[in-house]
């Protein structure tokens, strides 16, 4: 896909950050847009920037831990549109807490939206990519799908999964030539509002850490702007990577990992408890 002018983009989490740009940078490219979100104030927001430009737009709210919700959607889509050519699955939500303390509500929470939220979109949405005969799927895992950290273990577990998700199903198309393909997105610190809505377990006490402070630092963490991630991620899609760092964290830390696989944990360990000690 070298342009995606009159093409139809579906995306989750559309309401703010990389989806929200996502929206924006396409429309800017004459691109149709399904958007949906839980949060029907951001969606506003979005039609409210992308509003000027030529392309169609239809808003749904949505709950991506809603299988049948998605699928409904999917076939939405395709009947206001005729077509599906890009999917981004990119609502998502974060949680710290340490394996002891976390409750299986919890767990179950950031599992019906990070992963099976991206296991419903792509099952949903594959069939109308396959009749457009040119698609792409673009799933959102992180930096933490690829190093684990403490207080992480349920986001690290949700990310983890969507990339080896998504790396399978690239090596599925692949063999197809269907002429749809995949990429997996592994941003860094992305400035976006997933710190401040992230649930926060009293069990990172444990480790002597503050629920609140731990908060405000993930926040501080948080450089590369939203329109950039969208950009580098659009620029993947028209190349075919199968894989996107975004960030100088993401690039440095994947090195880190691949040079000493099992160290980087040491470390790790390390930086936290130095941080924990001050």
């Amino acid at each position: 896909m070298k342009n995606f002018e009159n093409k139809v983009a579906a995306i989750t989490g559309a309401g703010s950050g990389i989806g929200q740009q996502l929206a924006i940078q396409l429309a800017k490219q004459g691109t149709h847009l399904a958007l949906s979100d839980l949060n029907e104030q951001g969606l506003a927001e979005t039609l409210n920037h992308v509003k000027d430009y030529p392309v169609s737009v239809t808003l749904t709210k949505l709950n991506v831990s809603d299988r049948k919700a998605v699928e409904d959607w999917a076939k939405q889509c395709e009947q206001d549109f005729g077509q599906v050519n890009l999917v981004f699955n990119n609502a998502g939500v974060a949680l710290a807490s340490t394996v002891e303390g976390l409750s299986y509500e919890d767990a179950e929470w950031i599992f019906n939206i990070n992963f099976w939220g991206v296991v419903y979109g792509t099952k949903a949405f594959l069939p109308y990519l396959k009749q457009s005969g040119s698609g792409h799927i673009v799933n959102i895992s992180s930096l933490f799908g690829l190093t684990a950290q403490p207080t992480q273990s349920a986001y690290n577990a949700t990310k983890f999964a969507v990339r080896g998700f998504t790396e399978a199903l690239r090596q599925e198309l692949d063999l197809e030539n269907c002429g749809v393909s995949a990429t997996c997105v592994h941003p860094g610190g992305i400035r976006t509002n997933i710190a401040n809505s992230a649930r926060m377990s009293d069990s990172i006490r444990a480790l002597g850490m503050n629920p609140e402070r731990a908060s405000r630092s993930f926040n501080k963490m948080l450089k590369t702007p939203p329109d950039v991630a969208a950009q580098a991620i659009l620029k993947a899609v028209k190349k075919d990577e199968r894989r996107v760092l975004i960030g100088t964290d993401a690039k440095i830390i994947d090195l880190v990992q691949r040079i000493t696989p099992t160290g980087y944990t040491q470390a790790m360990s390390f930086l936290t408890g130095k941080k924990r000690r001050k």
